[in-house]
Order: structure tokens, then sequence, then C-alpha cells
């Protein structure tokens, strides 16, 4: 059985910088990363019910990223989406609506930013989510596989690799299937590799979504990763790895 470990997990605190950035005492840790988590759980499954029907839809869609900073007056919560204008809505309806649900859930000041995705195509959590969205309209899962690989290398990524776990096609077993497309070093801590995880739910059950996106390499511009630099980590490797 092979070992899998997290791409952003694994570069965490070495090539990238921390998603929940705050310091907290020992009392006090725990209750604030079980707030952290209540925050992200609340915005990503948000649902609304369609106009016609009575199928759901999120109701913050495109949210690449959710990261947090606290200080002691206020939790600042950074939104980076593909679709800023359906996040912000008529008039800022949207944001002070989320902004009033946050407060009402954590009993804190809340600051909304929201932060625009020029290039969807190479953020692994919107192609997984862009995947999924296909597969609930019944679209053709290897179809659908292929044209995001094709569209996410014509954005300029350097590999992408894409698997899908599930009853897929409507087959009575569950099954795995996989395509992947270019380069994607997963132990090479100098390539900058992008993991997405979402979930479809179809009339035979649920089917995983897993997307891994190889963006380049991290240069020396990037200021990922600077609490590590700090502590005199390494970041840049000594030799390039290639394949």
């Amino acid at each position: 059985m092979g070992q899998k470990v997290n791409p952003v997990a694994y570069r965490t605190g070495i090539m990238e910088d921390w998603k929940s950035r705050w310091y907290a005492s020992k009392q006090e840790f725990s209750t604030l990363l079980v707030e952290d988590k209540k925050i992200r759980d609340f915005i990503k499954n948000q649902k609304e019910k369609k106009e016609r029907g009575n199928d759901e839809r999120p109701k913050y869609p495109a949210i690449a990223k959710i990261e947090i900073e606290r200080t002691r007056d206020e939790v600042r919560v950074i939104l980076m989406s593909a679709r800023p204008g359906l996040l912000i809505g008529r008039k800022g309806e949207k944001v002070e609506e989320l902004q009033n649900d946050l407060q009402n859930l954590t009993g804190r000041r809340i600051n909304l930013k929201i932060e625009e995705e020029t290039r969807p195509q190479m953020i692994a959590q919107l192609v997984a989510e862009d995947i999924g969205e296909q597969l609930i309209k019944r679209a053709s899962f290897r179809r659908t596989m292929k044209r995001a690989m094709e569209e996410t290398m014509k954005a300029g990524a350097k590999g992408i690799k894409i698997q899908l776990s599930g009853r897929l096609g409507g087959a009575e077993m569950a099954r795995c299937e996989k395509q992947a497309v270019g380069s994607i070093p997963l132990s090479t801590l100098q390539a900058k590799i992008d993991y997405g995880f979402s979930e479809a739910k179809i009339a035979q059950g649920h089917i995983g979504i897993q997307v891994w996106i190889n963006q380049g390499e991290y240069s020396e511009d990037d200021n990922d990763g600077q609490n590590a630099q700090k502590s005199q980590a390494s970041k840049n490797t000594k030799r390039s790895y290639k394949r």
C-alpha cells in the first residue's frame, strides 16, 4: 500500500506560507483552531436553491483558498476567488451578508477581503470543483478529465494529474481512474505543486476528485515560506531537478 503525502502540507513552512496566520497561548490555541475550521466549513458548505428545480448550488462559488489572520481586535478573512463579482454581489450585499453570518458564528468582529485569481485553470481546487459540477450534470467522466487537462496545459502548467474514485459511469462496482499529462514531481520541494480535492454527489453515490497541478518552480521573488526562511531553512535547492 502506497504512502501518500498531501503536497500542500508537505511544502507548508518550507516553500509556502501557512493558511492561518496568528499566535495564541496554549489555553486559547485549540479554541481558535476549531473556530478557523468552522469559518472555512461555513463558507464552503453554504448552499442555495436554484430558481428552477430543487437542486442546490454553492452560495459562494469559485473560492480557491481561504486565509485567516487574527489580531487582538478582529479576525481578517481573505477569500481568493476566480469570480469576485459573484462573491461581492449587487452593491456589496453578499459580502455584508457573509460578514454578518461569520460574526454571528464566531462572536468576533470579521474583516472580509476578496482577492481575484486571474488564472483559475491553474488552481487545482477550482479545477476539481469544475469537474465535479460537470459530473453532476451527467457529463462523461473521461471527456471531462480530458477537457480539464487540455485547458490547464494551455494556461501554462508544466503538468497535471487527475484521479477519480467511485462508481464511475454508473458502474455497480466502484473503481479508481487516473490520467496525467506532463511532469508531476511530487517529491521535489522546489516544484510548485498545487493540490485540490472535491466530491461530486450523483445518483449512484459520491465520486471523489483529486487534482495535482505542476505550476513550475518556486522563484527567488516568491514571498512564500517567510517564517521558515527566518528560521534559516533552505528555500532554494542546491541543484535543479528535472524529470
